[in-house]
């Protein structure tokens, strides 16, 4: 499932696409988006794996698996800075999953005089914490109620203004035209999966879902106190700014968006069409 090595920046983005694909096809067979035919088989030590594939008798599962490879193609240019797909117009469950791009930079060597890479982080650390990430996800999943039957699945991006041109969008997707704030539904629950980090890239996972979903109340994932309206230019920040609008029951950070980027420069924003999943079984 993941390069043997993960030394290079060519094999980090390797195990990133591979990571998103992966957790992307968990949350929709855990969630029962789409039927058997539309998954094979992998495993992870002990792991069951079920990856969505091109499954031509499933046009909706065809769907997400081009929206994922249009998301691949920002990842490579290192435009995108969140994905993140959720259900429902007013929102029942979103799934965050940030990017960040490292910059390699040279370390002297003092006793020989030559600058040379330092690697800091470990093939088979990062091997490790990308297992506890998806076993992770697997178990939350498992402790999620039901979802209705009739569902509308969103997927968006959102991107770095300062490198993305401004006529740019990934294969499949299309100008995000909605308002930029999503109406969640319920009394809204933050659960951090965990993250990933190469010398090359950094990608942190995050659910936020309805608290009467959740199973087992007790759940240490849980951040206490989220928000029921989300901005766009909030489902990316740091962590330190998250655990400070954790104190804030309704988040609306439209101001952030005139204080780092001027407010003549909305936050860029891709969508792909709705994808309606009615009757589901």
């Amino acid at each position: 499932l993941f390069p043997e090595s993960i030394t290079t920046e060519q094999q980090s983005m390797v195990l990133v696409k591979r990571l998103l694909a992966i957790s992307v096809s968990c949350i929709t067979y855990m969630r029962g988006l789409f039927p058997e035919s539309s998954y094979g088989t992998r495993y992870l030590d002990d792991l069951c794996l079920k990856i969505l594939r091109e499954d031509k008798s499933c046009l909706g599962s065809l769907q997400i698996v081009k929206w994922i490879q249009g998301c691949f193609d920002a990842l490579e240019k290192q435009y995108v800075s969140v994905f993140f797909t959720s259900f429902n117009g007013t929102v029942t469950e979103l799934y965050q999953f940030k990017f960040k791009y490292k910059k390699k930079v040279p370390q002297m060597d003092i006793s020989s005089n030559h600058r040379e890479f330092v690697t800091g982080l470990s093939s088979k650390d990062v091997k490790q914490a990308s297992r506890l990430l998806l076993r992770r996800l697997y178990l939350l999943m498992q402790d999620l109620g039901p979802l209705p039957n009739d569902i509308t699945v969103t997927m968006k991006l959102l991107y770095y203004n300062d490198v993305t041109p401004n006529d740019y969008q990934p294969p499949g997707f299309k100008e995000d035209a909605s308002s930029g704030d999503l109406l969640f539904g319920g009394d809204p629950v933050n659960l951090r999966v965990g993250s990933v980090s190469t010398d090359f890239h950094l990608m942190k996972v995050k659910v936020t879902t309805d608290k009467k979903r959740m199973r087992k109340a007790g759940s240490n994932l849980i951040q206490k106190n989220g928000p029921t309206e989300i901005s766009h230019q909030g489902l990316d920040c740091e962590e330190e700014e998250e655990e400070e609008s954790a104190k804030i029951n309704l988040l609306n950070l439209a101001f952030s968006q005139e204080e780092v980027i001027g407010p003549e420069k909305k936050r860029k924003v891709s969508e792909p069409e709705k994808l309606p999943l009615n009757g589901r079984k």
